[in-house]
């Protein structure tokens, strides 16, 4: 599947402090790429170098399969973007909103009707933008990034401060624009409930370093419930436990850890099946987490070593 954004060695310094360092990030087409990581975590700066808006110290962006400087360069146009507090003039209406930016980037005023009955904003006729609620801003935002049709939105905490209406409303509309629209979206939101309702993948920084890239499949399965097995040999626990209770649905890693998934076995059972079998076992617990606990598991754990 063609990359929309890669990044390679991707680091950023001011001084002595790396806001990001050797980011290899991966986001591809089709994508709803959820970006998750505490304040400071340099998720900010990450999405302002992919967006042009910085130049990283070192290390390369790809855009749409290319990182020659000039490509990336003409490749930015076919990004929208909305980074921190967007830029509306509030004492405008959403349609003259958009007419300043259309004049700013050169493109034709035609296209504004049809963004603003997507974002459903076409019947705020003359209503000024500082009348508008949190989610009306937002959505006008999202309208302004929208402008020239881009293949790939990068929004910086869209859903900050909303109500669970206007979450509601912006979740509907960023799947539509992703199914409907082909747009490949990069998001950061600290609301990790609702990043598990949007997102494909996945990746979590910490303290400017990409800890981890996950897909979301592969964080269902880490977070599904589960049996967690240590054991002092796992190919020797499988064969006693398919022999007891069928074809089971498990994974290993390395020679002695063994997860079990949708078994309604209990832990006794198990733990006394493998012991009389031979298999010694030093620890065998229910395991399941949140996408929250997940988080929480890998920055807890992340470091440079």
């Amino acid at each position: 599947m063609q990359n929309i954004c890669r990044t390679k060695n991707l680091t950023k310094k001011y001084q002595s402090f790396s806001a990001l360092d050797a980011v290899n990030m991966n986001i591809r087409k089709g994508d709803i790429y959820g970006l998750i990581g505490e304040n400071g975590a340099g998720k900010t700066t990450l999405i302002k170098s992919i967006a042009g808006l910085i130049q990283p110290t070192s290390g390369t962006i790809e855009l749409f399969g290319s990182n020659d400087p000039q490509s990336v360069c003409r490749f930015q146009r076919r990004i929208g973007y909305t980074i921190e507090n967007p830029a509306l003039y509030v004492d405008m209406t959403a349609k003259e909103n958009l007419e300043v930016f259309c004049l700013q980037k050169g493109i034709s005023k035609s296209e504004i009707p049809d963004i603003l009955k997507l974002v459903d904003l076409a019947d705020t006729q003359r209503k000024k933008v500082k009348m508008f609620s949190l989610g009306m801003k937002q959505r006008l935002a999202l309208a302004v990034a929208l402008i020239g049709k881009p293949e790939f939105l990068v929004l910086d905490e869209p859903l900050n401060g909303l109500d669970p209406t206007g979450i509601a409303e912006l979740r509907s509309l960023l799947l539509d624009l992703n199914k409907k629209w082909g747009i490949t979206i990069l998001l950061s939101s600290h609301i990790l409930s609702e990043l598990h309702k949007l997102a494909t993948c996945y990746g979590i920084v910490h303290k400017g370093w990409l800890v981890e890239e996950i897909t979301a499949e592969e964080l269902e399965k880490k977070c599904e419930k589960h049996i967690s097995i240590i054991t002092s040999d796992a190919a020797k626990a499988i064969e006693i436990l398919e022999k007891e209770y069928g074809t089971l649905d498990y994974t290993t890693t390395g020679d002695n850890t063994i997860s079990i998934f949708q078994t309604n076995e209990a832990c006794a059972a198990i733990n006394k099946a493998l012991v009389l079998g031979g298999v010694d076992v030093s620890e065998i617990r229910i395991k399941g987490d949140s996408l929250e606990g997940y988080f929480e598991t890998v920055i807890g754990g992340g470091s440079h070593a």
